[in-house]
């Protein structure tokens, strides 16, 4: 079992390093049964070339007793989950690309005979290899260079469906505490239907006048069960009853509208007192 931290709830974006690192587009790919393909593009940004191979892994997020979201790499997935891990394979897999240079990589899925509606889940990894970074701070007078080869990892989330799909949430023990400047706010979180929830969570909090003391937003990704943490910045506010507000939707402004499965807006609400 192997956990690793990931960024925005869902997507690992792609970063840059000094003298390497490879831009990856789209950070989110849908594929159906219909045409059993997709793509992405590689661009290397620097001037020295970098080594690529391409590789899959199953993986999905979920929040540990923190309320930080993991993304949880089972080795051997059970047949129960809604694994693509093995039969969506990339071409090319290896590659050198060269300074400035773009390559698309194609996706094919190969599912077994007989699946079953739904949607499936793989992670693409794209590891890209560049040239030798420094060393300093070894004293050596011979005319030996030391240095490191870094190694730079981009994991994107690859989504295959079939047939008829649906998604939802339901929201429930909601929790709000004050903590330094911040409000934080915690909840379980349960998909429904047959698909991963994709989407936005946004909150405010009014008091009893009507007032909005604050307000936030954030990416939101529910594939099974989720416990999350947010926080929304909460100066002096005064004592009191309020009430919390929360709106889960099926959107996202870094996703395109087409890809996401969409389902009714969730609203759910709670008081919360402060001090």
């Amino acid at each position: 079992m192997r956990h690793i931290t990931i960024l925005s709830g869902l997507l690992l974006l792609p970063r840059l390093l000094p003298a390497q690192g490879v831009l990856v587009a789209p950070h989110y790919v849908v594929m159906d049964h219909r045409t059993r393909s997709g793509s992405i593009t590689l661009y290397n940004p620097g001037n020295d070339p970098v080594e690529i191979s391409i590789s899959t892994l199953f993986g999905y997020p979920i929040t540990d007793s923190t309320g930080q979201y993991l993304l949880y790499t089972p080795e051997s997935p059970d047949s129960s989950m809604p694994s693509a891990n093995g039969w969506v394979e990339a071409f090319p897999r290896r590659m050198t690309l060269n300074g400035r240079e773009r390559q698309t990589v194609r996706l094919l899925g190969r599912p077994p005979a007989g699946l079953r509606d739904g949607e499936y889940w793989t992670r693409l990894v794209v590891s890209a290899k560049g040239g030798q970074v420094p060393v300093s701070g070894i004293s050596d007078t011979s005319a030996i260079q030391v240095g490191l080869t870094l190694e730079v990892r981009s994991i994107l989330p690859v989504f295959y469906r079939k047939g008829t799909l649906q998604t939802g949430v339901s929201i429930s023990g909601i929790q709000a505490h004050m903590v330094g400047d911040s409000l934080e706010i915690r909840s379980h979180l349960e998909r429904h239907g047959n698909g991963a929830f994709i989407g936005t969570i946004r909150g405010s909090l009014v008091d009893s006048t009507g007032h909005v003391a604050t307000t936030f937003s954030s990416p939101l990704a529910v594939y099974f069960t989720a416990d999350p943490l947010f926080r929304a910045p909460l100066i002096r506010p005064a004592a009191g009853l309020y009430q919390l507000r929360l709106e889960l939707a099926t959107e996202r402004a870094d996703l395109s509208s087409e890809t996401i499965l969409h389902a009714p807006l969730v609203r759910d609400s709670a008081q919360v007192r402060l001090p």
